[in-house]
């Protein structure tokens, strides 16, 4: 655990060997955290493998608190990470969330950045929040926008939890009642935030994911609790901040892996961040969705730091 100030301490760990390529693994969300599979996308015997949860998320204390949680934190935690463990440079992989702490950190500290791995792009806009909750204009039985276009009866049951009244701005909704003291308001509502987005992270649905179980519940209150703080803030970045200052990475090394069918982070996103990166190799994976997890995906993840080991 690292003390970065405040009420925060972020757990982090470290595998592979001692004497490898540095690379950090930063995870999606906001709220997601790591898991042990997660080392897997790295060679053992070439890679110094970081893995850290953000605040709130995972086993950092506390469990999905708000407080001085902004993406500039994060960045900060991620440099202090770093000079704690007396590296001077690695590579950053990122996925979805991920790949956006990513760039916000590589454009605030690229001299620190060996290199870039990103999956599922997203740039954190207006637009892309907008696709992700959905809109529903007011109306008593309102129209799926958006990813609910596509997953229409996950976004009924996402939609349908919010009484008709409120349903013209479900992300408000959802985020008064994820910041609700009582976990019998904040509970329910984490349960449903991440039931939606777990039912259109894949090109094929994986089967047994859901529940409210104790453990599904535990990982759902700061996934859901964090990415509505996130969403409803914006990201803490400026409009088109992490494109307009693309210039910053533009002689790094970087490899782009996007699902074609990612309905989570749209691909229009990761061609643009592909545009605005002369030197980035761009990898679409034509039979994938959004999740990490799915076989090509995965492939191309480890294809690419593959392909980067030697670097120094």
């Amino acid at each position: 655990m690292l003390d970065v100030g405040g009420p925060h301490r972020i757990y982090w760990e470290q595998s592979g060997n001692p004497k490898g390529l540095p690379v950090v693994f930063v995870h999606g969300g906001p709220g997601a955290g790591t898991a042990p599979a997660y080392r897997r996308f790295f060679d053992p015997a070439r890679y110094r493998i970081v893995l850290f949860d953000q605040r709130g998320a995972g086993r950092s204390l506390p469990e999905a608190e708000l407080i001085d949680n902004t993406t500039a934190h994060l960045v900060s935690d991620m440099e202090a990470l770093r000079r704690h463990l007396r590296l001077e440079r690695w590579v950053v992989f990122g996925g979805s969330w991920g790949s956006t702490l990513a760039l916000a950190y590589g454009q605030a500290h690229p001299e620190r950045c060996i290199a870039f791995v990103l999956r599922g792009i997203f740039l954190f806009t207006d637009d892309e929040v907008a696709w992700f909750v959905g809109h529903s204009h007011g109306t008593q039985v309102p129209a799926a926008t958006g990813m609910g276009r596509f997953f229409p009866e996950a976004h009924r049951a996402f939609r349908s939890f919010i009484p008709a009244g409120e349903q013209n701005d479900l992300l408000m909704a959802y985020y008064r009642r994820l910041i609700d003291p009582s976990p019998l308001v904040h509970r329910p509502a984490a349960a449903a935030w991440c039931a939606y987005e777990n039912a259109c992270s894949r090109l094929i649905p994986a089967a047994g994911r859901g529940g409210d179980n104790d453990q599904y519940y535990t990982g759902a209150l700061a996934m859901a609790r964090i990415e509505a703080h996130y969403m409803v803030n914006h990201g803490f970045l400026g409009p088109d901040q992490l494109i307009n200052n693309m210039q910053v990475l533009a002689r790094h090394p970087a490899v782009i892996v996007q699902g074609r069918y990612d309905m989570v982070c749209p691909i229009a996103a990761a061609d643009r961040l592909a545009r605005a990166w002369p030197g980035a190799q761009y990898r679409v994976v034509a039979d994938a969705g959004h999740s990490s997890m799915e076989p090509g995906i995965r492939a191309a993840l480890v294809k690419a730091t593959e392909d980067f080991k030697h670097l120094s």
